[in-house]
Order: structure tokens, then C-alpha cells, then sequence
């Protein structure tokens, strides 16, 4: 099963959209809520140099947020990582 990370906060649509691409093809994730949580807020920033949500990786690799899943979904590549052992 691939580690899948999303940072997130409450109210976005965005967010939603992608754990709900995720629960579709029944992946499990780790959610880490950016505001409620300022020490999860540095460790998204620190690590995907963004501050935009949602911020989505898998296998510690940085996809991007919910358009940049779908684009990697379209061109396979989503299927090639996902694929991968952590």
C-alpha cells in the first residue's frame, strides 16, 4: 500500500475532491490539517516549498495539489507511483 500524506484545511473544495479521488479507488492517507495544527503548517511548507492546499505525497514524493494528481493521473504516471513500495 502506498504512504500517501494530503495536507489540508477544513473548508477546501480542492481538498475534498482529492481524498475523495482517493477513497474511490479505495487508497487509505494520512490527513494533516495546516489550520488547526501550525507545526504541521511548517512541516508542508518545509517540505513542498507551498503554502497552498491541498498538498498531496505519496511515497515521500511530492505530487503537488489536486490539479497536478489529475495531471499525473491522466498521463499514468499517478498509476506508476502508486504502484511503488515505500
Amino acid at each position: 500500500m502506498p504512504r500517501i500524506v494530503i495536507y489540508t484545511i477544513a473548508t477546501c473544495a480542492f481538498c475534498m475532491a482529492a481524498k475523495n479521488f482517493l477513497k474511490a479507488r479505495n487508497l487509505s492517507w494520512t490527513e494533516l490539517r495546516v489550520d488547526t495544527d501550525p507545526r504541521a503548517r511548517e512541516a508542508m511548507i518545509a517540505t513542498t516549498h507551498r503554502t497552498s492546499v491541498p498538498q498531496i505525497l505519496i511515497n515521500d514524493v511530492h505530487v503537488g495539489g489536486f490539479d497536478d494528481m489529475m495531471a499525473m493521473n491522466r498521463s499514468g504516471a499517478l498509476q506508476l507511483l502508486l504502484a511503488e513500495t515505500p
